[in-house]
């Protein structure tokens, strides 16, 4: 990340920002509990003196640090991005992970707590949501890292935050592939979104439909379908040069998503078949089921 004389400093940098109610401190725990070294609500403005103190101490050798920063006014948006810019002057290579979910999403969880967010003023809930939405588009956008918080427990959300930043071992490009159910609505963070539906149905047939696409015997019927083994190829072969130009371009994680009905059957047989044969010495994957067991 940071060379300074001969001494490689091995650590790992992490930005969490994004949408209010939608998950920053429930990413911190997780990250906590993972070994990272956390501090939440730092103001944009310290972002680069913390990663030289912790250089400068020596804490920061081979430490996994994670700093959470609430982006809510117009100033502390333009001090975050001067933050990120001094940090990269500096030789940092900080990865930006930006928490969102739906609107619906937003205003129920406010709801529960009954409490106000923080933009609203005199107006409506949904009006301060569209206002922090409008003032964070381009962070969101340029963002290394999207999650989707919408319609996941804590412990979905965790699990999802372990799979996509908790690994020890780190490669240059992580996929993660996600399967879904177009039912559910499409999910936020994905990069790429592929149509399962051509295929047929395993739900129709009644020795198949208690089965997921997670089971050998849901695994090959979908597979053997006409078109099946074409569409995994084709997604490949778009993979290759799309993964290069990431390469190129510093990226680190790229969500594809693969969706049918239900998000049980067909989307997770391709998704699995997906992250086995994109897996390689240059490219980490995971495999995310979002709405598998919802129904």
């Amino acid at each position: 990340m940071h060379e300074q004389g001969d001494d490689r400093v091995t650590s790992e940098l992490l930005i969490v920002t994004g949408m209010s109610g939608a998950g920053r401190s429930t990413v911190a725990k997780v990250l906590e509990d993972a070994g990272w070294y956390v501090i939440d609500n730092l103001p944009p403005q310290m972002l680069v003196p913390m990663a030289e103190l912790l250089e400068r101490d020596g804490v920061g050798q081979g430490i996994r640090l994670a700093a959470v920063v609430d982006v809510r006014s117009r100033a502390f948006f333009t001090d975050f991005r001067d933050g990120l810019d001094r940090l990269r002057d500096h030789g940092y290579s900080p990865t930006v992970v930006f928490a969102d979910a739906t609107d619906e999403s937003l205003v129920r969880r406010f709801e529960s707590v009954r409490r106000p967010h923080p933009l609203q003023g005199e107006g409506r809930m949904l009006d301060g949501i569209i206002r922090e939405r409008e003032m964070l588009r381009d962070l969101r956008s340029t963002a290394d890292l999207l999650i989707d918080t919408s319609g996941l427990n804590v412990h979905q959300l965790s699990a999802k935050i372990r799979q996509l930043v908790g690994s020890e071992e780190r490669v240059p490009l992580r996929i993660a592939v996600m399967s879904f159910g177009f039912k559910y609505g499409l999910p936020l963070d994905a990069d790429l979104v592929f149509d399962a539906r051509f295929l047929p149905n395993p739900y129709w047939n009644p020795e198949l439909r208690p089965y997921t696409g997670q089971d050998q015997v849901v695994s090959d019927f979908v597979l053997a379908q006409p078109g099946a083994e074409e569409f995994v190829e084709r997604v490949l072969d778009l993979l290759k040069p799309m993964t290069a130009g990431y390469h190129r371009e510093g990226r680190s994680y790229v969500t594809l998503a693969v969706g049918c009905t239900g998000g049980k059957h067909r989307s997770v047989a391709m998704a699995e078949e997906l992250t086995k044969r994109i897996a390689s010495s240059e490219i980490g994957t995971v495999v995310v089921h979002r709405d598998l067991g919802r129904e």
